[in-house]
């Protein structure tokens, strides 16, 4: 069973990347799955246009992924432009890609919606995010719920492709763990770079940020309803389902306020990164061993590509 996920470098990870993509990636690969993970730069830079800045994100990105469990020996890691194979069938799909297939994508409305720039590249987003996954033979996608309709997408790209073209791609399922819940944002809203409301991996400012949480205008003394509070649904995420009981029995019999409540997400959150932040230091103190893993993998990537590439190439007529 192969494995794809990939992650934009167009910006700090947050919490909602690691419960999300990064944990169920980590998942799978203590399964001993076939795991390839790759650093999207291209699909980035719909929204970076800073050299310098997409190159210092794509490698926080690899740092906070290796920091947080991700092993080069067990999944296969790799920058996105260094895989020249994922252009190239891009444009052989997009060459299939019916316009009303992407203008009914509802990311693409969202983005438009919360002012994004209308470019191409935003707009053909699913059909490089369909040769991502096409072209290293990808038999399952870990995808957050807002994705699936582009995984669906990649479905019917291929299957419009071995329509046209004869048997080449297999049809890649989704998979979202039934156990990931939207991670709300300092502002109550799904937490999300687009909206301005993320905390963080490693984020030196994560105790102002959790301390400003958006709460309502209950008193301490006031009993509280914890689910659907963002500070209850965040130290879901990072406590034991002891103190996840403890904190909803507090909230329901009053006397207990919104501060406490950060306090205890501060410590859980703490409890679980600080390790993680110990081992990047040490990573991030060795650049070239960095670079050395990233060549690797896609060296390995590029070889799983190749026979796949050679087949389209000669079904298309080139």
């Amino acid at each position: 069973m192969r494995i794809l996920t990939g992650i934009q470098p167009s910006g700090k990870l947050h919490w909602g990347n690691y419960f999300g993509a990064m944990k169920s990636m980590f998942d799978l690969q203590a399964k001993g799955e076939d795991m390839f993970m790759f650093i999207a730069n291209f699909h980035a830079m719909t929204t970076v246009r800073d050299g310098a800045l997409l190159r210092e994100a794509t490698r926080d990105v690899a740092l906070d992924y290796l920091a947080c469990g991700l092993d080069p020996e067990k999944t296969i890691v790799y920058r996105q432009s260094d895989v020249p194979e994922v252009q190239e069938l891009a444009w052989y799909l997009s060459c299939l890609t019916p316009m009303g297939l992407l203008e009914r994508c509802h990311s693409y409305k969202d983005k438009m919606a919360h002012g994004f720039e209308a470019t191409h590249g935003l707009f053909a987003y699913p059909v490089l995010m369909a040769a991502d996954i096409l072209i290293m033979n990808a038999d399952l996608v870990p995808v957050g719920k807002d994705q699936k309709q582009h995984l669906e997408v990649t479905r019917d790209l291929a299957q419009k492709f071995n329509n046209a073209y004869g048997e080449i791609f297999k049809l890649p399922d989704a998979y979202i763990p039934e156990s990931v819940a939207t991670i709300p944002g300092t502002d109550g809203q799904k937490m999300s770079k687009s909206y301005h409301n993320t905390i963080e991996l490693f984020d030196p400012s994560a105790k102002k940020k959790i301390m400003a949480i958006v709460t309502d205008s209950k008193t301490m003394e006031e009993p509280k309803e914890p689910e659907g509070n963002s500070i209850y649904e965040m130290y879901k995420l990072f406590a034991t389902p002891e103190e996840v009981a403890e904190m909803a029995a507090a909230f329901r019999a009053g006397n207990y306020g919104y501060g406490h409540a950060k306090k205890a997400l501060l410590a859980a959150y703490k409890r679980l990164f600080d390790p993680f932040r110990e081992r990047r230091e040490e990573l991030a103190k060795d650049p070239d061993a960095l670079e050395d893993i990233l060549r690797a993998g896609a060296e390995k990537a590029r070889a799983t590509a190749a026979p796949i590439m050679a087949k389209v190439r000669q079904a298309v007529g080139l």
